[in-house]
């Protein structure tokens, strides 16, 4: 009763400061990319077709909450919006801690929250999902299916992974800067 309890404090203080939000994204200075035509940096609108969250069931109950909270993460990557990733990276690090082998999860979503920009919360991202992909794995899925997607350019051409709910391309790496850049590596079942 008590983790619950905590768990839907965390989410309601999450959709709090999310509502508050004055949504003003930093300047991209992405030095060293050609990224091609304006047409490129827009973003896709939604379509019927992309699967949502809620078609996704793991076998871990526990990790399946902490999946919601890494999807909004990675959304809030995707737009660039540092003050909302901490806030998304504070309710993941909160739902993490409820997770038995999910501590290593807790401390790096806690490095989200305290860095200064949002360059480095997506470099600290990378190890988040490495780790989050692990768990995933160990888990497994009962419903749907995720995608583990791969952008070659992140980190500094070393490249880096997350995981999506739909294969189309939304690189948290880069966002709107190169949206699209990355291609889907693996399919979890």
């Amino acid at each position: 009763m008590k983790t619950t309890l905590k768990t839907v404090l965390a989410l309601g203080f999450v959709v709090l400061l999310a509502a508050c939000s004055n949504n003003q994204q930093p300047e991209d200075s992405h030095e060293g990319h050609d990224h091609g035509s304006a047409a490129a940096m827009e973003a896709p609108a939604p379509t019927a077709t992309t699967p949502s969250t809620a078609s996704i069931t793991l076998k871990d109950d526990k990790l399946n909450a902490v999946y919601q909270q890494y999807q909004d993460l990675t959304a809030e990557l995707t737009d660039g919006d540092a003050a909302a990733a901490k806030v998304a990276a504070l309710a993941l690090e909160a739902g993490a801690k409820e997770i038995g082998r999910g501590s290593a999860l807790a401390t790096t979503a806690a490095q989200i929250t305290g860095a200064k920009d949002i360059e480095t919360q997506r470099t600290i991202y990378a190890s988040l999902s490495d780790q989050f992909i692990a768990l995933l794995k160990e888990s497994g899925l009962e419903s749907g299916e995720l995608y583990i997607a791969h952008c070659p350019m992140a980190l500094n051409d070393k490249g880096a992974q997350w995981v999506s709910n739909s294969k189309e391309i939304r690189n948290p790496y880069y966002g709107e800067s190169m949206l699209t850049c990355g291609s889907v590596k693996e399919t979890l079942k």
